[in-house]
């Protein structure tokens, strides 16, 4: 599945189709999502990327992982910015 599918706004469920997060873009091999889907606590207002080796496939607006959405957030990478 090529990243050049996975645009601004998508929203990215689990294979679960729980939600996980909004794609902000994509940047070489990880999605960084929105900070407004950051997480709470100290991961609040930070963004979050996620592996795009994580993706099952793209459909219509949304970005299904190949892992649940509970698993999915474990491999999550906190961005530097703030």
């Amino acid at each position: 599945m090529p990243a050049t599918q996975i645009k601004e706004h998508m929203e990215v469920i689990g294979a679960d189709g729980v939600h996980v997060g909004t794609v902000d873009h994509v940047e070489g091999a990880r999605i960084k999502l929105t900070k407004k889907d950051s997480g709470e606590g100290s991961h609040k207002g930070h963004h979050h990327y996620i592996s795009t080796s994580l993706v099952a496939e793209v459909e219509g607006n949304k970005v299904r992982l190949s892992a649940n959405a509970d698993v999915a957030v474990m491999f999550e990478e906190e961005a530097s910015d703030k």
